[in-house]
């Protein structure tokens, strides 16, 4: 429960950003002793404890939309009288009757909070939607009443007050800081006025994260470019061709093809089709969600976001909402961030001049007759790679099944962590499509399960995500965790396999490196576990799982093509000659993201036209007029759709400094399969959650801190002697 307290926002927010969710499946004996739901709603199906094999799973089967309202709305009401009985117990405050007693309560409703995560993300139907309006305020204000409860925080403020002297573990101090500067951080210190002020903002906040993901998904769902003659269909390969008429066909227009206004479906048509006209109609139509000025046009919406979250960060006591929620990150602060940041910046623009030259250098020698625009990027990328490495997407795409991809991840698991995975057909699923696969350690030890729901479809977000359907914990007994990966890849037909992009595969490791993270973890208590620590930490173990994909072991074992023939040893080298290829592109296009992210926040209030903002920002900053932004602002669901990845978009670059450097740990060492830096890594990132500093759980396994010289040999940028030895990390928190 605490995990909620920490964070201050609605559990709508968690939901939203996506990868974090709280779950836990067995209610324990010693929780505080409250009347349960009775009548009706005790025959709700959610409000149940989670039955069946491995601990007990969830009850997909019985789901049912009606049944969310009277679900959360008992679960809610449930978990109240449980903090009110902790709230009240006349005994004096220790860590067992207060701290560990909040992280017993609130199972019901973390049950049901999971499932209804796994809807709002991948099962949005209209009527699904009318729901959550409904609830998002209720939700925040749930939360509020919690954060606001004076006894309760008395209490936690005690044992806080004492935990140095109370004989507690290092975890146990660690919880009992975290929970302490929750409370504090969501103004359990403030005045009357000020906490109904906050509690008012949470509501409104709720609703408007709510109605901007709402919109979005309508947008993906409204802008499909069906194609309907073969002359429309010019430089796409077969793979394209196939899940374009695929789609097209599920959405009752057989005969045509289908070009979703995903990232998954977006990207390939961008690659490959030789009709600029058409990609340019693809590229708007992706790039302009959010801002069409109808009723899902979410501008109005970020404005409202912003002034709300600068007002709130105020009543807390910080200068800005990029204050407030970068207090407790790595970061510390958005000027570290910033200067993060800008350090890759101008070498990453500085790349991207060279690379707009090569492509308009084969565009002038094909007499194309064009400058290079945004929608020509991917296209003419793909040229200067065969021109310059003799490389191209569609040599590497029919080596790259999915499916074999997921068995390769699985190998890298097995290699670095000893996890056996075995598909199960014994648990209930949402759909078909989706499977599980029992996970255990080398012993045979059962550790947890995971999911995974592969394809594109109407209602789910677009993008890659990891969920948490039950987090791990032993602290009144082992719990072992349930996680899931989600992706959208468009499904083809019947019997032929899924071909992916090199970059998909790179994101297929990287969601993976979440789950790993969460199947990994060896803590006591819930709120610590797993993928619970600091935004701009959580992506590095994702990260560095990136880089397996490209070892001999996975492309010589999984990289085949259809008739079972290995991926050429030719191939292989070209792919890493290129490795650094395209990587201004892909380090502008992301940094530009982040730092208008950042500089919304740090503008707060005064941001009254957020497109003019980004606009402006973006000629400040000197972007290349052949890029946009990753996520433009209207359609930035990491930072609109919730507070999870608010005024820290920068996280990933954060947590790359760190991935980068510790490759390099086990290059320098015996290689990716080095046993020792393997059990380092287990040891010190994926095992321990949120149970110690991130900054000194690096050290620990790097043995110092992580500068930037790694990450800029990585993307094959020049190492400024300055910075080669600077850690992004700075001095460590006064945590225990």
């Amino acid at each position: 429960m605490s995990r909620f307290l920490r964070i201050g926002v609605s559990c709508v927010a968690l939901i939203a950003a996506g990868m974090v969710s709280d779950g836990i499946a067995k209610q324990k004996s010693a929780a505080p002793k409250v009347a349960p739901a009775t009548g009706t709603v005790m025959a709700n199906p959610l409000l149940a404890k989670w039955t069946g094999p491995y601990n007990g799973v969830p009850p997909f089967d019985k789901v049912r939309v009606e049944l969310f309202t009277p679900a959360l709305e008992a679960a809610m009401a449930e978990n109240l009288a449980e903090i009110d009985v902790i709230a009240a117990n006349p005994a004096p405050p220790n860590f067992d009757n207060t701290i560990a007693a909040l992280e017993r309560a609130g199972r019901t409703l973390n049950r049901v909070l999971n499932i209804y995560g796994v809807y709002s993300s991948t099962m949005s139907t209209p009527e699904f939607q009318a729901v959550e309006r409904e609830m998002a305020p209720k939700l925040a204000a749930f939360m509020d009443k919690i954060n606001q409860n004076e006894k309760l925080f008395k209490r936690v403020e005690a044992v806080y007050q004492t935990r140095e002297s109370s004989n507690l573990t290092p975890e146990q101090q660690r919880l009992v800081w975290l929970d302490y500067t929750g409370f504090v951080r969501s103004g359990a210190k403030l005045d009357a006025s000020a906490k109904k002020r906050v509690a008012e903002i949470n509501e409104r906040l709720a609703a408007l994260f709510t109605s901007f993901q709402q919109k979005i998904l309508a947008e993906e769902g409204g802008y499909v470019t069906f194609l309907e003659k073969e002359s429309d269909l010019a430089g796409l390969p077969p793979s394209v061709v196939s899940a374009a008429a695929a789609a097209a066909e599920s959405r009752g227009k057989k005969g045509q093809w289908a070009i979703l206004n995903t990232r998954s479906s977006m990207e390939p048509f961008l690659t490959y089709s030789s009709r600029r006209d058409l990609r340019e109609k693809v590229w708007r139509n992706y790039y302009s969600r959010g801002e069409h000025g109808d009723g899902s046009d979410t501008k109005k919406d970020i404005t409202e976001i912003l002034k709300l979250r600068a007002e709130r960060a105020r009543l807390l006591g910080y200068q800005t909402h990029a204050h407030w929620r970068l207090e407790n990150a790595m970061a510390k602060n958005p000027e570290n961030a910033m200067a993060l940041m800008m350090a890759v910046w101008q070498p990453a623009v500085a790349r991207v001049r060279e690379e707009v030259a090569d492509m308009q250098a084969i565009a002038d020698q094909e007499k194309a007759g064009i400058q290079i625009a945004p929608w020509d990027y991917r296209y003419y990328a793909e040229k200067v790679r065969k021109s310059k490495y003799d490389l191209d997407e569609d040599q590497i795409k029919p080596y790259l099944q999915l499916e074999n991809l997921r068995e390769a991840s699985f190998y890298v698991a097995g290699q670095l962590f000893g996890f056996q995975f075995t598909p199960v057909s014994d648990v209930p699923v949402l759909l078909p499509d989706i499977r599980v696969w029992e996970v255990k350690d080398a012993s045979g030890k059962h550790v947890g399960l995971w999911y995974f729901d592969p394809y594109a479809r109407t209602g789910k977000r677009s993008g890659a995500w990891m969920n948490e359907y039950r987090t791990q914990e032993r602290f009144d007994g082992e719990i072992p965790v349930i996680v899931s990966n989600n992706t959208n890849f468009v499904k083809g037909k019947a019997g032929e396999p899924i071909l992916v992009s090199w970059n998909d595969a790179r994101t297929l490791f990287h969601e993976f490196g979440h789950a790993l993270h969460g199947l990994n973890s060896k803590v006591n208590y819930p709120s610590l576990a797993g993928t619970s620590v600091a935004r701009d930490y959580v992506e590095f173990p994702s990260q560095i799982l990136e880089h397996w994909l490209e070892t001999p072991e996975v492309l010589n074992k999984f990289a085949v093509n259809v008739e079972g023939k290995p991926i050429p040893a030719d191939l292989v080298t070209k792919i890493q000659n290129a490795s650094k290829f395209n990587q201004g592109f892909i380090t502008v296009e992301y940094l530009a993201a982040a730092l208008v992210d950042m500089k919304l926040h740090l503008a707060a209030d005064k941001v009254t036209d957020p497109a003019a903002f980004e606009r402006d920002t973006l000629k400040e900053l000197g972007m290349p007029k052949e890029i946009v932004m990753r996520h433009r602002t209207p359609q930035f669901s990491h930072v609109f759709a919730g507070d999870g990845y608010s005024a820290g978009y920068y996280s990933y670059l954060w947590s790359d400094t760190l991935s980068a450097d510790a490759w390099e740990a086990f290059v320098q060492a015996g290689g990716p399969y080095d046993k020792a830096v393997a059990k380092r890594l287990h040891d010190f990132v994926f095992s321990l959650g949120n149970t110690v500093d991130p900054a000194e759980a690096y050290r620990s396994f790097r043995g110092r801190d992580a500068g930037i010289a790694a990450l800029m040999r990585n993307r094959g940028f020049p190492v400024p002697a300055a910075t080669a030895a600077a850690a992004p990390a700075p001095a460590k928190t006064s945590t225990p």
